[in-house]
């Protein structure tokens, strides 16, 4: 609980500056919204490049290739899920009077949607539009936070 509490603190010396922009649920939304982000684009890099080092994967017994992005796009929804539900359950939306369990349902249920629309959008980018494929995901994530963004206010988090 202390780091929650240390992160209520830094949030709430900072939200003075920006409360004539943002509500208070909004500015924490978007503090670690973006901070969750970062992370993922950063791993998404870091998987992609150095982990996967842009090989396929070939899974002999289903006959199924994998794409590095594909791969690395995976890898990074298992590790935004975890931090993400954490933000949001004990950062942004404190007030939810819905109970841990229902929130978690919600919230994967979102975050499935989010990162399937994500990873058709950076599979699109990458094979129609020849994007290299760290940038397609950055242009794919900004597209799909604004339906995150309404998928978590007004269904995970209500």
């Amino acid at each position: 609980m202390f780091l929650i509490r240390l992160v209520h603190s830094i949030l709430d010396f900072f939200y003075p500056f920006l409360s004539k922009i943002f509500s208070k649920s909004t500015f924490y939304y978007a503090v670690c919204g973006v901070s969750n982000m970062l992370l993922g684009w950063f791993l998404f890099f870091i998987f992609y490049n150095f982990i996967f080092d842009k090989k396929l994967l070939y899974i002999e017994i289903l006959q199924f290739t994998l794409s590095p992005y594909t791969l690395s796009a995976i890898s990074c929804f298992f590790i935004n899920f975890c931090v993400g539900f954490v933000l949001m359950k004990y950062i942004v939306f404190t007030e939810s009077e819905l109970k841990g369990r229902i929130q978690l349902f919600r919230y994967a249920l979102s975050a499935c949607i989010s990162a399937f629309c994500s990873w058709m959008l950076l599979k699109v980018f990458v094979e129609d539009f020849h994007f290299f494929p760290s940038v397609a995901n950055v242009v794919s994530t900004i597209i799909v936070v604004i339906i995150s963004y309404l998928l978590q206010k007004k269904f995970s988090f209500k």
